[in-house]
């Protein structure tokens, strides 16, 4: 029987070492080394201050900034609470949740991301309609032309990754970073 559990003990052991350990260590350090930025969490910085990341989505409530789309994780944007809220198109408490965001929205059309969280709930972007509707609160709220705002979006308005993967979209954080830089 040792004869028999032996080897196969052994061999758990070295590819879990392999599998476990080595490998994701080397592909950390690739990751790295070829995109450093990325894999240190696409922070980013003001005035040497970490003030987020790039790929996590923050809650912004004051009228003068871009407002995300609703987060499902934990109470808003709480990266350690990630998850879906597991409520499918017949959920009553999700169609209840959407009835009031899109009330609270007030004139229609509302895209969907307005009303809707994202699957992590850390979702960093929004559209670029869900963004254009905003642009005349947040004019008003700053004093200054909504055609400079309008500019300021369009210039943040990312395309479709190779052309035709993904959807036009807009970086929140980035964005209102982008309302605070004086011009």
């Amino acid at each position: 029987m040792t004869g028999i559990l032996r080897p196969a003990a052994s061999t758990v052991l070295l590819f879990t070492a392999l599998l476990g350990l080595a490998a994701p260590a080397a592909m950390t350090g690739i990751a790295g080394v070829v995109f450093p930025d990325q894999a240190g969490g696409s922070l980013i910085e003001r005035e040497g201050k970490v003030i987020g990341s790039a790929l996590i989505g923050q809650a912004f409530t004051q009228p003068r900034y871009f407002q995300p789309r609703p987060s499902a994780a934990g109470n808003g944007y709480d990266a350690s609470a990630s998850a879906a809220s597991q409520q499918g198109p017949t959920s009553a408490k999700l169609a209840d949740a959407v009835r009031e965001r899109v009330a609270a929205a007030g004139p229609q059309p509302v895209p969907a991301d307005a009303v809707t969280a994202s699957g992590s709930g850390l979702d960093p972007h929004i559209s670029p309609e869900n963004a254009a509707r905003q642009v005349p609160r947040i004019a008003a709220a700053r004093g200054i032309p909504e055609a400079r705002v309008r500019t300021l979006l369009q210039q943040h308005t990312e395309g479709r990754e190779l052309g035709l993967l993904g959807e036009p979209r807009v970086n929140v954080l980035l964005l209102n970073l982008a309302l605070d830089t004086p011009r």
